[in-house]
């Protein structure tokens, strides 16, 4: 009886003496080492490519906006980080192919996790990540990004929004890649709601 005792009490000892033996070889394994030194920010970070960093609403090639106000990123949002207000198209100042298109578009990064929901949430494909991550700022204010900053730049091939549609073209013809770019002849629009007066225009041109 007396041997089955101390055969147990050597089982029960023995891995708990080792713990700390195999806990100090990872450390004298890891001395021996190269060191790992980021040389940032003069050599930046390469991300993975589907890395979530800032995000990006996008265009159509005509350019077009993708996002047509539905606010379903913003319901998805766990921090509550995005702010949407949608309004509608006229023929006479048109910034997406739809109904509706998003007339404010805020994400605050002072709140926003990078979780990447927002993006699977949207229809459109209007809204997407990019692989920028340096977002750090001193302000509060400067990490409320507005739509002008979040917006997509234009390609060759594009005209600003607001413009008119594609001739013959429909909502779905967008979705269905059957526009590539801006009929010949696009001008850009009078944007009234953004306080645009036609004569403002005719003196930029």
């Amino acid at each position: 009886m007396a041997d089955e005792k101390n055969e147990k009490n050597e089982k029960d000892t023995a891995p708990g003496f080792m713990n700390p033996v195999a806990g100090f070889g990872v450390t004298f394994k890891a001395m021996f080492k190269k060191r790992l030194t980021e040389q940032y920010p003069e050599q930046p970070k390469t991300t993975a490519p589907r890395f979530h960093g800032r995000h990006q609403l996008n265009r159509h090639p005509d350019g077009l906006e993708k996002c047509v106000g539905c606010e379903l990123c913003a319901w998805a949002c766990p921090a509550d980080a995005i702010y949407v207000e949608g309004a509608d198209n006229t023929e006479e100042e048109r910034y997406s192919p739809g109904e509706r298109y998003g007339r404010v578009y805020q994400i605050n990064y002072a709140r926003c996790i990078l979780c990447g929901l927002c993006i699977e949430a949207c229809p459109t494909r209007a809204l997407t990540m990019t692989n920028e991550f340096e977002l750090a700022d001193s302000s509060r204010a400067n990490l409320i990004y507005t739509k002008e900053q979040l917006l997509a730049g234009l390609e060759e091939g594009m005209v600003d929004s607001p413009h008119s549609i594609f001739p013959g073209m429909d909502e779905q013809d967008y979705y269905r890649g059957l526009v590539t770019e801006a009929a010949p002849g696009t001008e850009r629009q009078v944007a009234v709601s953004k306080g645009e007066r036609p004569e403002e225009q005719g003196a930029d041109a």
